[in-house]
């Protein structure tokens, strides 16, 4: 259970690292740069990814002796893209599907705060699918 625990944190850490690529990349380009919340999104995910698989291989997860490295890099960034699924998803949910059909919301909050809120939201999510899969299929399995 130490062990877990000792992972869970260090992935913390590496998620902490990955959240502020993926957000200082977001917000650069959807606040700086103009372009569309969905699309910034998409490459402060991307860039965020090659980041965490770094991380994660290097101080989080232990890799399996039998696995290719490009085999598990490509099996990384599957999971990653459906977590990348996930995430546009919610943050569409929560921006078009609720902020634009409340008005009250839309009284309340800007939708530069609603995008953020969703980004948030989309982020805890995923990040515990991220931990989950990537613990189910690319780490070493224990020795009995």
């Amino acid at each position: 259970m130490k062990k877990l625990i000792e992972q869970i944190l260090k992935f913390g850490v590496v998620g902490v690292v990955s959240t502020i690529i993926d957000f200082a990349v977001f917000s650069f380009l959807n606040y700086v740069v103009g372009i569309h919340y969905m699309a910034a999104t998409f490459f402060g995910f991307t860039i965020s990814l090659i980041a965490n698989y770094i991380l994660s291989m290097k101080f989080v997860f232990e890799r399996r002796e039998n696995l290719d490295k490009r085999v598990e890099f490509i099996a990384f960034a599957v999971l990653s893209v459906i977590g990348l699924i996930l995430n546009e998803i919610i943050i569409y949910g929560c921006v078009d599907g609720v902020y634009n059909n409340v008005a009250a919301l839309q009284n309340m909050i800007s939708r530069g705060t609603a995008e953020m809120a969703g980004k948030i939201i989309a982020t805890g999510i995923v990040m515990v699918y991220n931990f989950v899969t990537r613990k189910l299929f690319l780490e070493k399995k224990p020795s009995k």
